[in-house]
């Protein structure tokens, strides 16, 4: 109806759309959703000259925030780490667990799959156990097993169809099997927390692989005559990588390298949260393991091993526009639209289109974060 209260038009803002960035732009927003139609002369206008205008960032792999920890916390606590999210202009988020055992893993998928079916998470992504010791950085060791396809079947089955996606070591025994199990289901094979050798991994992508769970952390370096992993992942046109920027994870040179050679539309920019993102330093469990949060790097307690970090994606974009000088509609795809589509709901979120959801992030000229509409609602109000 036209001039209805839920009504309104954003006007003024430089709008980054698929095709482009508009200067002076306008998005209206009807109900829940983008509308492609004219505003009513009655509809209100929010004047946002001055600001850009983005698409929600969509984060596929997040183990917490706000203090609370998706792998162990109540329904109650992952609610408060998906608010903390939000209010930075995380609108779209799938909950990603630790390496746990199987049947603790089972339950947790069962208590998630209850937010994903409610609309509250995009999903569940399974990050161990079914990773190498060799590479197992902030994962249990005693916990960690080798990918058996039944096992990876019976934590899709405990997700109930909201299993997204998949972290494996595939060089290990029956990892090749694994990789093509999830992908005649359409979950995403992800590769990471490996020790695998550049022709084992081309060999897991050939079998249906299509992500790099944290592009350069937790597998072997890039080398001249052993080029890895890292090699084959950039290198190949079916696969996403997985970048964490927030100055800790990896040099602004490692992350210019993986955009020059996998270009915008193949990095997907993360946060690979763990509790105290938007909480604050302290002593944190992630999962079974002590964490050491101090100036927002977050370590284990015991060998020190970074441990998830305390990044939220306002300033994953910030950095990536202002400090490692990305394209704003690169950041845009990497940071919204590439993770929208491999997870399968770019018909609804991650760019903003007539029909989407109306779920956006306002930046002022310095990109800093100053509002936020998830479906129509504003977290925070510009």
């Amino acid at each position: 109806m036209a001039g209805r209260a839920d009504s309104t038009v954003l006007a003024g803002a430089r709008v980054v759309l698929p095709t482009g960035t508009v200067e002076n732009g306008r998005v209206v927003v009807e109900g829940t959703r983008i509308s492609g139609d004219p505003a009513a002369a009655d509809t209100p206008v929010l004047d946002l000259s001055g600001h850009w205008i983005v698409p929600g960032f969509v984060d596929m792999h997040n183990h917490g925030g706000g203090g609370a920890s998706f792998t162990s916390g109540t329904v109650d606590e992952v609610l408060t780490g998906v608010r903390t999210h939000r209010e930075h202009g995380t609108t779209t988020l799938v909950a990603s667990t630790v390496t746990g055992e199987m049947d603790f893993l089972a339950e947790r998928a069962g208590i998630l799959s209850e937010l994903v079916e409610q609309g509250d998470l995009a999903g569940i992504h399974f990050e161990g156990p079914f990773i190498s010791p060799c590479r197992k950085g902030a994962h249990s060791e005693n916990l960690l097993r080798h990918p058996d396809p039944a096992e990876v079947r019976k934590l899709m089955d405990a997700a109930r169809g909201t299993a997204k996606m998949f972290t494996l070591a595939t060089e290990l025994p029956g990892g090749i099997d694994s990789v093509r199990l999830l992908a005649e289901h359409d979950v995403i094979a992800a590769i990471g927390h490996t020790d695998a050798t550049y022709e084992q991994t081309v060999e897991a992508i050939d079998a249906g692989a299509t992500v790099a769970t944290h592009l350069f952390n937790a597998m072997p370096t890039l080398g001249h005559r052993s080029p890895g992993p890292i090699a084959a992942l950039l290198e190949d046109e079916r696969v996403t990588v997985e970048l964490i920027n927030d100055g800790t994870h990896l040099h602004p040179a490692a992350l210019e390298l993986a955009y020059h050679h996998a270009g915008a539309d193949r990095v997907a920019l993360i946060t690979d949260a763990m509790d105290a993102a938007g909480f604050g330093d302290g002593r944190y469990q992630l999962g079974p393991l002590a964490v050491n949060v101090e100036n927002g790097v977050a370590r284990l307690v015991e060998g020190n091993s970074i441990a998830g970090s305390t990044l939220t994606l306002d300033t994953a974009f910030h950095r990536a526009v202002t400090i490692d000088r990305i394209p704003v509609g690169d950041v845009v795809r990497s940071i919204s639209a590439n993770p929208a589509r491999l997870l399968g709901i770019d018909d609804k979120v991650g760019s903003l289109e007539p029909g989407k959801d109306a779920d956006l992030v306002v930046l002022d000229e310095e990109f800093r974060l100053k509002g936020v509409m998830r479906k129509g609602e504003w977290i925070v109000r510009p």
